[in-house]
């Protein structure tokens, strides 16, 4: 008995929900009072399923990332420290020289710590591509290593997972 506008607008009030409006609706007014109440697409009928699965995977691709930025968020275990309002990392009081991709790959890997990604799942979810060379993602776990192990050549955080990828295993009980 409601419309999509008000059941848009109530999923808003429960937290932020990926939501993609599906509507025979399609003036542009409709479109922008859509978006404005909240939702991260709005797709027009007759739409292909293809279409849709592709908007889809983007919505959750961008629904992954914090909506919301804190401005004094950190990510701490044990003598490393990412600071995201900084957006840089620290490891034993040293400020490390992380290029940009391999602060986005640590802060993936330490917000979901003790998860294993395949390289192609870091390559969609780091690097926001659905399709290249995997060698990319190792060559830039080695470099991250060479920053944050003690050890690289024997790394206690950023562990391999032999058949499947890598693992992110924080030295602090989370």
């Amino acid at each position: 008995g409601h419309s999509g506008l008000e059941v848009c607008q109530e999923l808003q009030r429960i937290g932020p929900l990926p939501v993609i409006m599906l509507t025979a609706l399609g003036e542009e007014s409709d479109r922008v009072a859509g978006l404005e109440l909240g939702a991260d697409d709005y797709l027009t009928k007759p739409f292909s399923p293809r279409e849709l699965v592709l908007r889809v995977n983007a919505v959750l691709r961008r629904a992954q990332q914090p909506l919301r930025p804190e401005t004094d968020a950190a990510l701490v275990d044990g003598d490393l420290e990412v600071q995201t309002s900084a957006h840089q990392a620290v490891r034993a009081g040293r400020v490390l020289a992380l290029t940009a991709r391999e602060y986005d790959l640590l802060v993936h890997f330490m917000r979901h710590p003790n998860r294993a990604f395949t390289r192609e799942e870091l390559l969609e979810s780091v690097w926001d591509w659905s399709f290249g060379d995997v060698t990319t993602v190792t060559v830039h776990v080695r470099r991250l290593r060479e920053k944050i192990e003690a050890n690289p050549a024997a790394p206690t955080r950023l562990v391999t997972v032999w058949g499947v990828g890598y693992r992110y295993e924080p030295v602090t009980a989370s």
